[in-house]
């Protein structure tokens, strides 16, 4: 079973990518690569149970498990040893990717309160996209009464877009709402 938004991604957008930017092959256009979502989980450092629910969340938002970061290095500030574990992430590729951009784009983000488009300034150069997420609730799977703590995640999407022109298109041919 294919998913929609690869669906759409085939028969629409290269098309439209390929006759906006004039490409000569379809595999000049651009496409989405992977998204990673990463959980910094700061107290993890007092407290190893905030770690183990931010991990269950994480797996329930992207269907998948998540793996646990580590400090690469010792900050005495923050009583934070290399090697503790603060965070988890997950890489979503293929039809897991896409799934969880259509959920995203057309569940998630009509949530968030006060939501007038994300930014079109996120991208880094290169054709990537970052969105950060104040809190994991916007997420149908999360049940608000089973959360002890609001905590925020990154979304980064990596495309194989050159500029941050290609990127910006590919992402709102997929329809990701951006504030005007």
């Amino acid at each position: 079973m294919s998913s929609r938004l690869r669906e759409k991604f085939n028969s629409e957008i290269t098309p439209h990518m390929m006759e906006k930017f004039s490409y000569k092959s379809v595999m000049q256009a651009p496409q989405i690569d992977k998204i990673v979502l990463n959980m910094g989980v700061g107290d993890a450092v007092t407290n190893a149970k905030n770690l183990d629910e931010a991990v269950s969340e994480l797996a329930l938002i992207s269907g998948q498990k998540p793996l646990i970061t580590k400090a690469k290095k010792s900050i005495a500030g923050f009583r934070l040893r290399e090697g503790n574990a603060i965070g988890a992430k997950v890489t979503l590729r293929g039809d897991r990717m896409y799934d969880f951009l259509d959920k995203l784009i057309n569940v998630s983000l009509p949530r968030v309160r006060d939501f007038h488009g994300v930014s079109s300034r996120a991208f880094d150069g290169r054709g990537n996209y970052t969105l950060g997420v104040r809190e994991q609730l916007i997420f149908p799977e999360i049940d608000y009464d089973n959360v002890n703590r609001v905590r925020g995640m990154d979304i980064v999407i990596v495309t194989t877009a050159n500029t941050d022109e290609e990127s910006h298109e590919l992402l709102a041919q997929f329809g990701m709402p951006f504030a005007r």
